[in-house]
């Protein structure tokens, strides 16, 4: 399945049936009176997270979702039935935006969430709903409301634990179908990985899903290489894992290069958790190999890992490093919200 992470579509709610004029003509029933029903409400547009997707791929091919009108009220007091409602169904990490991009509608993370995204339009009241004392035989009735009409923007976030950043050709696809059981392509060529992979890794009696990201150049936040677009799919992860490669002539100016992006594209990527691993050291002889080591000690101000996803030395240790950093996230995070609100105070 071909992956999409970004998608725009038009929706558009039902509009109201309208209400009906009406009035009973029984052949005893001398003063009869108004009996017009009103109209039916137009179906919602309604856009759902479901456990089973994991792109956006659907909506490449329709754009266009429109909702079933309320039917008209009919005579003898009859209403209008009430429009179909349409469901949308994205996979879980969706953000809806409005048109212009920017505007955040809503943001489904968990299967099962809904949101109303567009509301059909009241149905309008039939005559016998204006029947009184002063007006016994109304001959009017309300037009069924509109319902609402927009273009939205889908954007997919991937929802990993642990995220791969790095330059172009530093290891990180050869890592990740080294962990898990992930097929990502390979190859001995910069831009190998056009879009996000994911993975399953198991680590000692714990499972964390594992996100591959196309690699950064300097320069991707102005639109260098493939951007910074695939970023958003890291901004969810609790820690990331940032490989060099080890056979580059300057480690330290490659480690410098990533951070730069990290801090241009924002959205608290660079206080993220890192560690920092020194991939490809089976290529390195001994000396070189500490020579590189120490270069990139010196520019991440901590101790990187060794590690080669080849011969597998040092990817058990990535593991686990990342393993623990998960774990003391997710208790972090239930000690914020174990945490009683304030009361508020004028």
């Amino acid at each position: 399945m071909k992956f999409l992470d970004q998608a725009k579509i038009y929706i558009k709610a039902g509009d109201g049936g309208a209400g009906c004029i009406g009035f009973r003509r029984e052949k005893f029933i001398e003063f009869g009176g108004p009996d017009g029903g009103d109209g039916g409400k137009g179906g919602d547009v309604v856009i759902q997270c479901v456990a089973n997707l994991n792109t956006l791929i659907d909506y490449r091919y329709q754009q266009h979702f429109k909702a079933k009108n309320g039917t008209p009220g009919m005579g003898r007091n009859r209403s209008g039935p009430n429009g179909a409602e349409v469901v949308v169904k994205v996979p879980p990490g969706t953000e809806i935006y409005a048109e212009d991009n920017e505007t955040l509608l809503a943001e489904l993370l968990e299967p099962g969430q809904r949101v109303v995204i567009a509301k059909g339009g009241n149905g309008g009241f039939g005559n016998a709903h204006f029947k009184s004392a002063t007006n016994q035989a109304p001959r009017h009735a309300n037009p069924g409301l509109a319902g609402d009409e927009l273009t939205i923007w889908l954007r997919l976030k991937l929802i990993a634990d642990a995220g791969l950043v790095g330059l172009p050709n530093a290891g990180k696809s050869t890592f990740l179908a080294a962990v898990s059981a992930a097929k990502p392509k390979i190859a001995d060529y910069p831009f190998t990985t056009l879009h996000p992979n994911l993975g399953v890794v198991r680590a000692g009696d714990t499972d964390f899903v594992l996100a591959d990201i196309p690699g950064l150049i300097e320069g991707a936040h102005d639109g260098a290489g493939l951007g910074t677009r695939f970023l958003g799919h890291v901004e969810r992860c609790r820690v990331l894992l940032h490989l060099v490669d080890a056979t580059q002539e300057d480690v330290a100016d490659a480690y410098r290069t990533v951070r730069r992006e990290l801090r241009a594209y924002g959205h608290d990527l660079e206080s993220k958790k890192e560690i920092v691993a020194l991939s490809k050291i089976d290529a390195l002889d001994e000396d070189t190999r500490q020579a590189k080591a120490d270069a990139l000690q010196k520019a991440a101000r901590k101790k990187p890992l060794l590690l080669s996803a080849v011969s597998g030395q040092g990817v058990q240790d990535a593991l686990f490093a990342l393993t623990r950093e998960i774990g003391r996230a997710e208790k972090r995070e239930e000690q914020e919200s174990a945490e009683p609100a304030k009361p508020w105070r004028p």
